[in-house]
């Protein structure tokens, strides 16, 4: 998956072209800026899209899977679904807003980063952080079956206590309506 920028010439308008989007400065997050991202992508900004659009992009790059999204949504006093919060999570992912990082069987985290780049896996606590840089090089892919082609290659680290020591898992625990 690449995100193309303005700059890059000879290319496919993305979701990405042109948001207003203050990544890396979390309180300058205004809700129309929530608004001008969802239309940009296609997406009607509804109630819902908008309460968890702010929610999910206003504190920067981060990963959350829909558990820990509904949590929040629980705390802001937004009233809504677990389907509804997965059912969100999937259209701003089809849309080009998030990118889903599956690390173990069901368990999907969304990130907000959608840029290339890899992942650690911590087993201990079940987070999910970015490797910095281009540290990761990747090679002796095989050929894509016919008429394929890969799209993108993603690495996930998985990482655990060195020392052996068990640490308290967090797990989100709800109502779940």
């Amino acid at each position: 998956m690449s995100v193309l920028t303005s700059k890059d010439r000879d290319h496919q308008p993305v979701a990405s072209d042109h948001i207003p989007w203050p990544q890396k400065s979390p309180g300058s997050c205004p809700i129309s800026a929530v608004k001008a991202r969802l239309r940009t992508a296609g997406l009607r900004p509804t109630r819902q899209r908008m309460a968890l659009g702010w929610l999910l992009f206003a504190k920067g790059d981060r990963h959350v899977s829909a558990e820990m999204l509904y949590e929040e949504a629980l705390r802001a006093r937004e009233p809504l679904s677990l389907a509804t919060v997965y059912n969100t999570l999937r259209q701003f992912s089809e849309a080009g807003l998030l990118r889903q990082v599956s690390v173990s069987g069901p368990k999907t985290f969304f990130d907000t980063n959608v840029s290339e780049h890899h992942h650690f896996y911590n087993e201990d606590d079940e987070t999910v952080t970015d490797i910095p840089g281009s540290t990761i090089l990747v090679s002796g892919l095989p050929e894509a079956p016919e008429g394929m082609e890969i799209s993108s290659v993603e690495v996930i680290v998985r990482v655990r206590r060195a020392d052996g020591e068990v640490i308290e898992t967090k797990r989100v625990v709800g109502h779940h309506a």
